[in-house]
């Protein structure tokens, strides 16, 4: 039986979502790919960056559980550590609010196991998901409670909640492909970003 209740499941939900706004090297592929084949194109890669966002709770629930098992207070010192980081990531974005998107190669060459492996790269080449995942997810949930069918459904929900996000975008590039190529409209979901970012690591250190 599991022991999240709807209101953690809820919190964690709004905190990928977050997450999934913070621009970085899934949306860059999801971008590159589905300019370059169009929304079938970019779905293979999509279920690539699925498999990793499944992956990646996973291993810092584990690892995370056997810390705790050697020292208790590590989740003190993971939550002002996740503070520092999620403000300092937020202060980063606003001050490269100008950065434009740049394409790479590898993420449009054709084909679905090309696409599936660009997708997965992309999520564990992102530092922005390893800290997520590695400072934030003890602040959510409680270690010392949490079991088998906990972490399945916090695995699930960590995969599901961007996966919709990642389609949504690429199935809604074709309309908003020239606003999201431009440089007000990176300037904006940058700084935006930033905020969000910086609001969520104070609300960490003060809840």
């Amino acid at each position: 039986m599991m022991t999240i209740t709807l209101s953690q499941a809820f919190l964690y939900s709004i905190a990928l979502a977050i997450l999934w706004l913070t621009p970085g090297p899934v949306w860059v592929a999801i971008l590159a790919r589905s300019i370059s084949g169009g929304f079938r194109s970019s779905v293979p890669l999509i279920f690539g960056v699925a498999l990793g966002d499944l992956l990646w709770p996973l291993v810092a629930l584990l690892g995370l559980s056997y810390l705790i098992s050697l020292y208790a207070d590590i989740l003190i010192i993971f939550r002002y550590l996740a503070s520092i980081i999620l403000i300092i990531m937020g202060l980063l974005l606003i001050i490269n609010s100008k950065k434009i998107f740049s394409e790479n190669s590898h993420l449009t060459k054709p084909g679905h196991w090309a696409g599936f492996i660009a997708g997965f790269s992309a999520v564990l080449a992102n530092p922005k998901a390893s800290l997520f995942y590695m400072t934030l997810l003890p602040n959510f949930f409680d270690f010392n409670t949490i079991n088998f069918l906990d972490i399945l459904f916090i695995c699930c929900l960590s995969a599901f909640v961007p996966m919709v996000g990642n389609l949504i975008l690429a199935g809604t590039l074709g309309k908003i492909k020239k606003y999201l190529l431009s440089s007000s409209a990176i300037l904006k979901m940058n700084i935006f970003s930033g905020i969000a970012l910086i609001i969520v690591g104070l609300c960490i250190t003060i809840l």
